[in-house]
């Protein structure tokens, strides 16, 4: 072998990668320590872009096309390199091919609940979870941030990195965009589309990445928030409680019979929902001279407490619906009640007071 095929061995003279593995994102080109001649052919295949690294720095960035490597299209390379008037000579320099093709189908999701501020409910915790698609946008930062100097870095290694660092974006976007927790958990494809913009210049900004569908599959909260969301719901179905209580009353009225003896009862409870009930819970005064004296209401249990209450219990007997009912008018403030010990308690006092009004 004479010196001259010898030295060409040595000499990189065409420079180019095919993705075979659809999953690799950053692949830095293999030179088996050997320089790059003087006129080399750089191949940058659609969906491809390179980037030079020489002695630590970002040099030249090069789209898809071929590229002869000369001093007038690697200028940022000529300015790290020294070469002040063109160059001659073999150099080396790291070559890093980057995928830019649209990644789709990528799981991310909170391991654990993350706190957020809730206009309905206060303090909140949402576990969520779905996928996102994304693209390299801006290769040096990509390097930078993520990559690194990996020989070949895959999709995998970046969906290990990447899930913290989404569900954290995620949570302050979520933050920011301060959508109710019920309206997170009915409308998955409409926040998908109105987080983006704000997720997107983190990304870009912190990882260089573009996040092009951004999907959510599941969001759900605590049990206990679920069961408020149940009573709230049963408060919407029953709508107006005094216009419920009201048609109830008609209805014991047009049936006649032993159903019209439970009318007093249920304008005692009916209308004192829409008072504050618990106002005082002085002694009623003395009813005004002909003032209809209301009716007896369904008698306290024997167990209860010397104050004169009703139990949930007995005001959804007179009432007619359910003591869930009840203790939703409660939770929802429209029917005022007192904790006596580890029960809840009705005043039959504010009851009685309203009547006589």
């Amino acid at each position: 072998m004479s010196i001259l095929d010898f030295i060409k061995k040595e000499l990189i003279e065409i420079i180019e990668w095919t993705d075979d593995s659809r999953d690799t994102l950053s692949y830095r080109w293999p030179d088996d320590d050997r320089q790059i001649k003087n006129g080399a052919q750089l191949i940058v295949r659609e969906s491809q872009m390179v980037q030079f690294v020489a002695a630590g720095q970002y040099a030249d960035l090069f789209g898809p096309g071929k590229h002869t490597l000369s001093t007038q299209n690697i200028p940022v390379l000529s300015t790290i390199l020294g070469w002040k008037y063109g160059f001659e000579s073999p150099f080396k320099c790291d070559v890093y091919y980057l995928n830019t093709r649209l990644f789709t189908g990528n799981k991310w999701g909170t391991a654990n609940p993350v706190m957020m501020r809730d206009a309905d409910f206060g303090v909140v915790r949402l576990r969520a979870f779905g996928t996102y698609d994304f693209r390299i946008v801006d290769p040096p930062k990509f390097l930078k941030e993520v990559a690194g100097t990996d020989q070949n870095f895959r999709l995998d290694e970046f969906a290990d990195t990447m899930r913290s660092r989404i569900v954290s974006v995620f949570t302050e976007a979520l933050a920011t965009a301060k959508v109710p927790a019920l309206d997170v958990a009915s409308r998955y494809s409409e926040l998908g589309d109105a987080l983006l913009p704000i997720i997107n210049p983190a990304m870009t900004g912190k990882y260089g990445i573009e996040i092009t569908s951004f999907v959510l599959e599941n969001v759900s909260v605590p049990p206990e928030v679920e069961k408020a969301i149940d009573a709230r719901s049963s408060m919407g179905v029953v709508g107006n409680l005094n216009d419920y209580v009201k048609f109830q009353m008609g209805s014991a009225m047009g049936a006649g019979g032993d159903a019209s003896a439970a009318v007093p009862a249920q304008m005692a409870v009916g209308f004192g929902i829409a008072q504050e009930m618990m106002r005082g819970m002085q002694s009623p005064a003395a009813p005004a001279a002909g003032a209809a004296v209301p009716p007896p209401l369904p008698a306290a249990d024997a167990g209860a407490p010397a104050l004169d209450v009703l139990t949930p219990e007995q005001a959804a007997q007179a009432l007619s619906v359910s003591v869930e009912d009840v203790m939703a008018a409660i939770a929802a403030g429209d029917l005022n009640a007192r904790r006596i010990g580890n029960a809840t308690r009705i005043a039959r006092s504010a009851l009685e007071e309203f009547l006589r009004g």
